[in-house]
């Protein structure tokens, strides 16, 4: 648990967008780093699964191997990750998927990012004094709890795109919550590193055992309560998550909280939508690499990135070149520069997408990237709508505890789900054997105690900024190529681009690509792996702050080749490749 200390005082020096990052809302990594585990990738002809956990990696696949579609798939892969990895999502959180029919060859985005009550103000997380909350305040209880949309938008999904029944779908996910599951290492670690989960029941007495100590390594976990609740939902559909008990079960839990109690009610559940939304593209190289749009500013980050790259040779200056990772740190603080300003939730503000994926606009970018020194402050954009929308830059950070799979079907089709209860272990409020999310910190509340107006502001029934980055990428001639994406918070497009860059540029294997090692930006701070510190004087030398320490990301990745499907599985993390 060393490592949350790390960063978090690391980046609490850094000098952010708007000012000071040692704010209510200072920059973390979602789940510390622990250990990482040997990885070889995988290579399959018909279909494939990358996930977090080998369990939900084989459901998936089970799913799969019944003539399932990758929209199938996918449902299995979310319920089990939800009791195996239940500090990273699960069906109290949200999620945004990209799927890919073959078929039709079209690609379609399905928005299921949690909302805020209706009752919910600018000042939600401000104290009686109009300062705001200390992160840890703000996060813990029902206060924080979003509208959960994960159940929803795998329900819009699975409607358009399955093949198999829906209850089939939730069978895994039962049998493992009523046999249970060997509890991992890493799980162990993340609860015994927790410094609130034992403050709220039941999740206190479901993950410490009586003496107040984390449950053990290999510990059988079982949860009747959350096998309940799935052959109730996989009975009768999302509409009994939605509406119904487990619907009052939800506001009660969080309206009753022992901590920041909510003001969340029924109606908001039963108003919930997932949305289905265009997606966001541009050529990279001699491919096209596709994202999603707001509320998340992942696929514009993603795409923004890789299109100021797009100017320099990155396969001359070759990976572990000190060139190519200052460019790309560069095109990332300009990235980020733009997310504080302009990214928030398109259904209730004029958000510029397409400005900000303007071709002149960002060939103007690039050319503020210079070889030789960094740029002493990277700022927004000026955009035509900038002076009249009046937004100051937000950093508003994700503490996002987070996964991602990607999936291939024996048909073509392809899922890139990333998906969300925001920071570890969420709100900390348990409910039927499922956590719920602590979404609604990421808006940026710290920004709206100094008085400024900003475009990701708390609101009625509004969608937070998210960071999530499900990517696709086709080949010169239209084919699916690449299903990637990953965890990691505000650091999820930087690892996204670095991932893909690996396989463009340097045409890298997806594994080899993963484990590749990590540069991320926040704000002034450059953070890298400890198999980059040799650069680390030249990185310097250029003007760079640069911190080394590990990073945990869970990037899980597809290739598609002429013979197979190439898999890679982020080895920072106990996720797998399976297929067939």
């Amino acid at each position: 648990m060393r490592y949350h200390l790390w960063i978090y005082t690391a980046l609490a020096a850094a000098t952010g967008l708007s000012g000071s990052f040692a704010s209510a809302q200072d920059l973390v990594f979602p789940e510390a780093a622990t250990g990482r585990y040997q990885k070889s990738g995988g290579e399959a002809k018909k279909f494939m699964v990358a996930a977090a956990n080998p369990l939900a990696v084989k459901a998936g696949v089970d799913i799969l191997k019944a003539g399932g579609s990758a929209a199938d798939a996918a449902v299995a892969v979310q319920t089990v990750l939800n009791m195996v990895e239940p500090q990273s999502s699960g069906i109290g959180g949200g999620s945004f998927i990209l799927f890919w029919d073959n078929k039709a060859k079209k690609l379609t985005t399905y928005d299921g990012r949690e909302t805020a009550p209706a009752a919910a103000t600018e000042r939600r997380f401000l104290t009686a004094e109009g300062k705001s909350m200390d992160r840890t305040t703000a996060i813990i209880g029902g206060h924080s709890v979003g509208v959960p949309g994960t159940l929803r938008v795998l329900e819009l999904a699975q409607k358009k795109h399955g093949k198999l029944t829906w209850a089939k779908l939730f069978n895994p996910a039962i049998k493992i919550a009523t046999d249970g599951f060997a509890l991992s290492p890493r799980v162990h670690e993340l609860i015994v590193g927790d410094r609130s989960l034992n403050k709220l029941e039941p999740a206190k007495s479901f993950f410490y055992q009586t003496d107040g100590t984390a449950k053990a390594v290999g510990t059988i976990i079982k949860n009747p309560a959350f096998a309940a609740t799935l052959k109730t939902i996989a009975t009768k559909g999302a509409d009994a998550f939605y509406t119904g008990l487990i619907a009052a079960d939800i506001v009660r839990a969080a309206t009753t909280a022992a901590i920041n109690p909510s003001d969340i009610t029924l109606a908001d559940l039963k108003s919930y939508k997932a949305i289905e939304r265009a997606p966001i593209c541009l050529p990279y190289r001699d491919r096209k690499v596709c994202g999603m749009a707001p509320p998340t500013s992942g696929g514009v980050g993603v795409l923004q990135t890789l299109a100021m790259l797009e100017p320099f040779d990155l396969a001359q200056m070759g990976p572990d070149s000190v060139k190519s990772k200052h460019v790309y740190i560069e095109a990332s603080r300009l990235t980020f520069a733009d997310r504080a300003v302009y990214i928030a939730d398109p259904d209730l503000l004029p958000i510029p997408t397409a400005e900000l994926l303007s071709p002149d606009y960002l060939k103007s970018r690039a050319q503020l990237i210079k070889l030789d020194q960094r740029m002493t402050t990277a700022e927004a954009g000026q955009l035509p709508k900038k002076a009249a929308l009046n937004w100051s830059p937000a950093a508003s950070p994700e503490k996002e505890s987070t996964s991602h799979f990607s999936i291939v079907d024996a048909d073509g089709n392809a899922v890139a789900m990333t998906t969300s209860i925001e920071g570890g272990f969420g709100s900390h409020v348990m409910v039927d054997g499922f956590l719920l999310n602590n979404t609604l910190t990421d808006f940026s509340y710290s920004d709206i105690a100094s008085g400024k107006t900003v475009a990701n502001a708390v609101g009625p029934n509004k969608r937070p900024r998210s960071s999530m980055a499900p990517t696709v990428v086709f080949d010169k001639d239209g084919k699916l190529e690449m299903v990637v994406g990953s965890p990691g918070g505000p650091a999820i497009v930087g690892l996204v681009a670095q991932t893909l860059i690996g396989m463009i540029d340097w045409n890298m294997t997806p594994q080899d690509a993963i484990a590749s090692p990590h540069v991320v930006v926040f704000g002034n701070a450059v953070n890298i792996e400890p198999e980059l510190a040799l650069i680390k004087a030249e990185l310097e030398a250029l003007g760079h702050q640069v911190r080394i320490g590990e990073l945990p990301s869970g990037i899980h990745a597809i290739r598609i080749t002429a013979n197979s499907l190439l898999g890679g599985a982020d080895p920072r993390r106990e996720g797998t490749v399976g297929g067939e």
